[in-house]
């Protein structure tokens, strides 16, 4: 059988979240590949430097109108879209989420800086909360500490991205670490554009993987354990994240000295720590590996 498109963008990502994939029943792990390659789609949109803006823009809003009509159960143009409509009945993945992920797509086309941690969070609930939020109504949970792991564990997954991907985000003109937090540590924008690691960057560094640490701490306390085996993706996801935080913290944040190359987990760790958290979510006394 041919693979779908979903399935081939999701295997060429080498993502964390798509490794976590392997984990799930079959029915469940086709219907996050098909969410996981529309959301790469979409930031592959607003990634994409060799168009100008205005043509990003106008892509993200097809993709927009897309994934309504998707929803609406009519007929969407992108395959992408199409591979996603039967589960968006069959998990009632409402359209306002998708509308709020979109809109943190276009934010990065506007907007390369943030004043404070109010401004990021925003961000970071555009950019990854809202598909925790999509995530756990495909894994079968619901309720109110539900939303509140989904919403904690997002953030915190953002904010482990922002600090390893400094760098990269910088070559596209973008700085996600918080202004009011540079300016505390006397780190300016030249800093981090001419890839200089300063004292005062490896504080500031360590004042945001601070505020991600009180998010897994969150996500540990609202991890809903009578729905617990539903998770195993979002925690082996939440157990490599956690990892890739405490690498960048063993090596004080530098992810612009020569050599230092990108933190990554690799293949094998990866799927060892899927099958760890597989088997300990099998405990009545599990507790999240992150936190």
């Amino acid at each position: 059988m041919l693979a779908s498109q979903g399935q081939l963008l999701t295997a060429k990502s080498g993502s964390n979240l798509a490794a976590a994939f392997f984990l799930l029943p079959k029915a469940k792990r086709r219907a996050m590949v098909s969410l996981y390659a529309f959301c790469r789609a979409v930031d592959d949109v607003a990634d994409d430097d060799t168009l100008p803006l205005p043509k990003r823009a106008e892509s993200l809003r097809q993709w927009r109108d897309d994934i309504r009509r998707a929803c609406e159960w009519g007929e969407p143009h992108f395959e992408l879209c199409r591979e996603l409509r039967p589960f968006i009945r069959q998990f009632d993945l409402p359209i306002h989420l998708f509308d709020t992920l979109l809109d943190g797509m276009e934010s990065d086309l506007e907007k390369t800086r943030y004043t404070n941690f109010d401004e990021l969070n925003i961000y970071c609930h555009r950019a990854a909360s809202v598909v925790g939020l999509l995530s756990i109504r495909i894994f079968g949970c619901a309720g109110d500490m539900a939303e509140r792991y989904a919403e904690n564990l997002g953030q915190a997954l953002q904010l482990t991205n922002i600090l390893r991907d400094v760098a990269e985000d910088a070559k596209r003109g973008r700085i996600y670490l918080p202004q009011s937090i540079l300016d505390k540590h006397g780190v300016v924008e030249e800093d981090i554009f001419n890839s200089r690691y300063t004292t005062g960057y490896a504080n500031a560094a360590q004042e945001i993987a601070e505020r991600a640490w009180a998010h897994y701490r969150l996500a540990r306390e609202s991890f809903p354990l009578e729905q617990g085996r539903h998770l195993v993706a979002s925690e082996g996801m939440g157990a490599v994240y956690w990892r890739l935080l405490v690498r960048l913290r063993a090596g004080g944040y530098d992810v612009f000295s020569p050599g230092v190359g990108r933190v990554k987990i690799s293949r094998l760790a990866k799927l060892g720590i899927g099958l760890k958290t597989w088997l300990h979510l099998r405990s009545k006394t599990y507790t999240p590996a992150y936190g």
